[in-house]
């Protein structure tokens, strides 16, 4: 490889990254689902021509993707090894979550670039589609047994030859759509994304040349891999063990456990999480190529400096086996991966917080919290609306956790209220922070939310969530946040989730409301640490109630709001008050 100056090779790195920045953009403006258009559930990367690894992602699509798309772009390679017959002008579609995906909402396109002939790269385009079929609307089934109850299921195939669509699956997917009109605009953002992307990146090669392009490739991979080795060189040798769990798998009771076995040997680092739970009944298991792609996340939120390519996973060896819910095949249900992915980020932060207490961070609200109403509306229209939800993130050593904050998994935002209203016949009635959510902590957690939604149609409701059992855990001295709590009104009064969780088959009426209430995130260090003033904040403003200041920050208040010293100074030292 020729070697390319420093500037060059930073030119070319924003050059490359502002191609997949503007796909994701294009994508954005143009999508007809909010869960695209608003929460930014999708992203673009360009993919290395014989393995898919991942060359460039851009800054703003969602980092659990980036790193599944790997094993997608690998997928389609494979195809073309099987079949042959690559040519300009193919994309390839599927959303198989077995293949290089992560659960059947999720449509990968897949794109060829050639120069001169050759195959010289990948580019591919993900994003969240409302619905494609199965027993729930909006595809997150909780009582999901195998994935033919999530919905329609494709494997690699060509939607374009040679520039040429396949109307024939076109068709396919809109008769196994309740909401075809949406799928279709979403499919179009996709390949407007990718023509746009294909555009910019013959721009920049016809500039600079292919081969100091594809040099830069090498090299930003190469250097990746040495910032990450150099990372993983500064944590201490040993093995570092950590386990977390989720409720339930949505058909029995029994929780499920997330173990880890994390071991640093020099500059390597081996995931080993053979100790997990087998194979579930229900929708909370995942495939290899979705666990190693939320452990490239959580190693990513904690060496934050290391470029995203494939090169930050070289040092990294991967233990997953299909004996546990981490690896399955076909046809084990898949649909409430969201869930489960948080955990594993979950147990990789638990775990390297061992091995390094200075990068510590408490547990995040740690649920997607996947509701979806559906219903008819006075035209006998068919709406379906799916969303995901906000809570607080973990204390850390350094400051309190965000307030209201998306999961770990994401650059994606919280749809507003004011656009799922408009889409949807629905209102929200609330929509705030929830008191008394965060874990206490000297650095607490950040609050949870409220969030409560009218029905202005009668509809059925569904929900696929978390931490309804198992509270984010606090670390270092610091306390659990609050659990989650879902419930809906009836003609017998309110209800809740017999799974404390996850839901399905509830139907309300016109006026009726459902009501979640998200967990905050855990506390980081010892409670009764925290600031006076902190403590005196945020009794003020009405996010800690009197009693938790004095239960869990040894605070007393008078009645006017200002600390009793006295009192305050015994609840501190433990004596009696």
């Amino acid at each position: 490889m020729t070697a390319i100056d420093p500037v060059t090779l930073a030119v070319l790195k924003g050059r490359l990254e502002q191609i997949a920045d503007e796909m994701d953009a294009t994508l954005y403006r143009s999508a007809f689902n909010p869960i695209i258009a608003e929460a930014r559930d999708a992203c673009h990367g360009l993919y290395h021509a014989q393995t898919g690894a991942t060359l460039v992602q851009g800054t703003k699509g969602l980092p659990i993707f980036v790193g599944a798309m790997a094993f997608a772009v690998k997928a389609v390679i494979d195809k073309v090894a099987r079949e042959g017959n690559l040519q300009p002008g193919d994309t390839f579609l599927f959303n198989d979550p077995y293949d290089g995906g992560t659960h059947l909402n999720d449509f990968r396109l897949v794109r060829p670039i050639f120069r001169g002939g050759t195959l010289y790269c990948w580019l591919a385009s993900v994003g969240h589609w409302l619905d494609i079929g199965g027993n729930v609307p909006g595809g997150f089934n909780a009582r999901a047994t195998e994935s033919f109850q999530e919905g329609v299921r494709f494997p690699p195939v060509k939607l374009f030859a040679a520039g040429v669509m396949n109307q024939d699956i076109i068709d396919i997917l809109a008769a196994n759509s309740r909401v075809p009109v949406s799928n279709y605009g979403d499919l179009n953002g996709q390949l407007n994304a990718l023509d746009l992307g294909e555009r910019r990146l013959a721009e920049l090669l016809d500039a600079y040349g292919d081969a100091v392009v594809a040099g830069a490739f090498e090299a930003f991979s190469d250097r990746a891999e040495a910032m990450m080795r150099a990372a993983v060189r500064a944590l201490p040798d040993g093995t570092y063990a950590f386990e977390d769990y989720l409720d339930n798998d949505g058909i029995t009771a029994g929780r499920l456990t997330i173990a880890l076995d994390l071991t640093i040997a020099g500059d390597t680092m081996v995931l080993d999480f053979s100790r997990s739970s087998a194979p579930c009944a229900g929708p909370l298991n995942i495939a290899y190529s979705t666990a190693a792609a939320c452990c490239y996340v959580a190693l990513k939120h904690v060496f934050t400096d290391v470029p995203a390519n494939a090169g930050c996973l070289r040092p990294i060896t991967f233990v997953i086996p299909e004996t546990t819910l981490l690896g399955v095949k076909a046809p084990k249900p898949v649909g409430g991966y969201t869930e489960t992915i948080l955990r594993v980020i979950g147990v990789v932060l638990g775990a390297l917080a061992q091995a390094d207490p200075a990068r510590a961070t408490a547990a995040p609200f740690g649920t997607i919290n996947a509701l979806s109403l559906a219903g008819h509306r006075a035209d006998g229209t068919r709406w379906v609306m799916f969303s995901f939800f906000g809570g607080g993130l973990g204390g850390n050593p350094e400051t309190d956790g965000l307030s209201h904050a998306n999961n770990p998994i994401s650059m994606a935002t919280i749809p507003p209220a004011e656009i799922l209203e408009a889409a949807y016949p629905v209102m929200f009635s609330q929509w705030a922070l929830r008191p008394d959510s965060a874990g206490a902590g000297a650095h607490r957690g950040g609050f949870g939310a409220v969030y409560e939604i009218e029905a202005l149609t009668d509809a059925d409701v569904f929900l696929l969530g978390e931490r309804g059992l198992y509270p984010p855990f606090g670390v270092a001295g610091g306390g659990p946040a609050a659990l989650n709590v879902f419930s809906w009104e009836s003609e017998d009064g309110e209800r809740s989730p017999p799974l404390a969780s996850k839901v399905t088959d509830v139907k309300i009426k016109a006026g009726q409301h459902v009501r979640l209430e998200t967990p905050g995130g855990g506390g980081y260090g010892d409670p009764r640490e925290r600031r006076l003033e902190d403590v005196v904040r945020d009794v003020r403003q009405g996010l800690v109630s009197p009693d938790a200041a004095r239960m869990a920050y040894g605070v007393a208040l008078a009645a006017d709001g200002t600390p009793d010293a006295a009192t305050t100074r015994a609840l501190r030292q433990g004596a009696a008050a």
